[in-house]
């Protein structure tokens, strides 16, 4: 939201100027000379007060039409853990079994009671919580390699095989026998300039790729690993690395088209929609009913946009790409201020139509 109280709009110019840490979380700031928005702290030389706007939130900030500042990156700073939970969650990942106690936190220098307060608040799970997860991921994964259910529970850091098996059913929805032959889907989050995104992966290819504020976002979840008999677990693999670096290089305008292997498994109709999208070139538009025509279905416009909204893997394939027959700027599940961002930023938006639904 647009901030228009001027005694808020005094107070958070003075935190800009004196770069004032305690402010991060309540505004971002927009500069009109530059058409750019940055966090409290950042380092780049102060704009006036008369060329200011501010936001508390960043898709208002988009909406408005600014892009991120390259110099405080504040659509990955608002997301990015603070350099001390990091160092707790580096912890974890090194301990062998993943389990790490507040003594070992407060010998490296880290304070247990700041860490469980973050991730309350970020995760809605203890830090606890958080490990325990990481050790079952880890046994599930193991169970697939053959291992034996008792020599996962003990390397996983439990002491008795009935906690272990407690722990494993409450996480997953299956005992420890149950999950042997499961297929895995991995699960990853990392941030984007336009906010940021969920990525799931099977050990073939992507399966999912989301804004992590997509409304529907766990049925799609459910939806997935019925489709593909499997269970999400936290993890990384080659494919969702790659899939993170043709991001990057995405958003640095070094790449137009991606190479990062799909899995999409769906109902015939959505595929068939789903592989046109992929031939509509980086920097262009087509319409639902250019779409249906390809198609070769003229009359099955709605069908086709309905399968637009279906699409789980946004933006490499790209249903942002989609607009009305007039040019306007019609639904996507990650929100329409996205859509104008990443059209403005393939250099796709540009017909008076498709501005004036934002000039009103």
């Amino acid at each position: 939201m647009l901030i228009t109280e001027e005694k808020i709009i005094k107070e958070y110019y003075t935190a800009l100027v004196d770069r004032n840490e305690s402010y991060l979380d309540k505004f971002l700031v927009g500069v009109k000379t530059t058409g750019i928005f940055c966090i409290a702290t950042c380092r780049a030389r102060k704009p006036k007060y008369e060329n200011v706007e501010f936001f508390d939130d960043f898709k208002d900030v988009l909406l408005h039409g600014y892009r991120p500042c390259k110099v405080c990156k504040p659509t990955e700073y608002k997301n990015e853990p603070p350099e001390e939970i990091l160092k707790a969650m580096q912890l974890v990942k090194d301990s062998e079994d993943k389990k790490i106690q507040d003594w070992q936190l407060k010998e490296a220098g880290l304070s247990p009671e700041k860490i469980r307060r973050w991730f309350n608040k970020n995760h809605g799970i203890t830090f606890q919580a958080y490990q325990r997860m990481l050790r079952i991921n880890n046994a599930f994964q193991e169970l697939q390699t053959g291992k034996s259910v008792t020599d996962s529970a003990f390397e996983s850091g439990y002491n008795s095989l009935s906690g272990f098996g407690y722990t494993f059913k409450k996480l997953t929805g299956l005992s420890p026998e149950e999950a042997k032959g499961k297929n895995i889907i991995l699960m990853t989050r990392f941030d984007t300039p336009v906010g940021p995104m969920f990525a799931c992966a099977t050990d073939k290819g992507v399966c999912l790729l989301e804004f992590t504020d997509r409304r529907m976002l766990e049925t799609e979840f459910e939806d997935l690993q019925r489709r593909l008999d499997a269970i999400i677990l936290l993890g990384e693999n080659k494919h969702l690395k790659q899939l993170k670096k043709e991001m990057k290089e995405y958003f640095a305008k070094k790449r137009t088209a991606f190479d990062v292997a799909l899995v999409t498994p769906t109902t015939t109709f959505r595929q068939q929609v789903w592989d046109k999208l992929v031939e509509v070139p980086f920097g262009e538009t087509a319409s639902y009913k250019e779409q249906a025509i390809k198609l070769g279905n003229v009359k099955a416009v709605r069908a086709v946009a309905n399968a637009n909204g279906h699409n789980r893997v946004a933006i490499v394939i790209p249903c942002h790409r989609i607009i009305g027959s007039d040019g306007s700027l019609t639904g996507y599940a990650g929100g329409l201020d996205r859509k104008k961002w990443l059209l403005q930023h393939e250099g796709s938006y540009k017909t008076p139509s498709q501005l004036s639904m934002f000039e009103e």
